[in-house]
């Protein structure tokens, strides 16, 4: 199946925020679903690469799933760095490479953007770890720890 990959824009805003809540009925974020957050935030990352990139994925003139990168910088992993802020696909698509193929354009993009390292979280108990390790991403010894800053 030939899946077309598109650099997202603010006229993406309805596919996107479906497929969102699609994801959190699927494997919810650790922080609760704001949407209204959700768009503000969303707006901000489209109209500002120096955040990172937002894809979708058609199939046809259906979007399928969507790819999210945002940037950071590490000292230890010698400059800037991407995150595979969140990864999706449509349940009927999952298992046909879609994925894969997702995985492929955060690789890529995540280069040409200077990005010396590719990060990903997943949950515990989600079949997606099994592509990710297929894909070469290692566990580490260490546990993502948070701290809000907002209150």
């Amino acid at each position: 199946m030939k899946i077309r990959f598109k650099q997202s824009t603010e006229a993406d805003l309805e596919s996107l925020q479906g497929m969102m809540r699609q994801l959190q009925q699927d494997d919810p974020w650790e922080e609760p679903f704001d949407q209204a957050e959700l768009l503000t935030n969303l707006r901000r990352l489209l109209a500002d690469p120096v955040y990172g990139l937002v894809f979708l994925a058609w199939d046809g003139e259906q979007p399928v799933g969507y790819l999210v990168i945002c940037f950071d910088y590490s000292l230890e992993y010698r400059g800037k760095g991407a995150w595979v802020d969140e990864l999706f696909v449509k349940r009927e698509m999952r298992g046909k490479g879609t994925g894969t193929q997702l995985l492929d354009l955060a690789e890529d993009a995540s280069r040409r953007a200077g990005a010396k390292v590719l990060h990903l979280e997943v949950n515990h108990g989600n079949p997606a770890k099994e592509l990710y390790r297929r894909r070469g991403f290692a566990e580490h010894q260490r546990f993502l720890m948070t701290k809000r800053l907002d209150g």
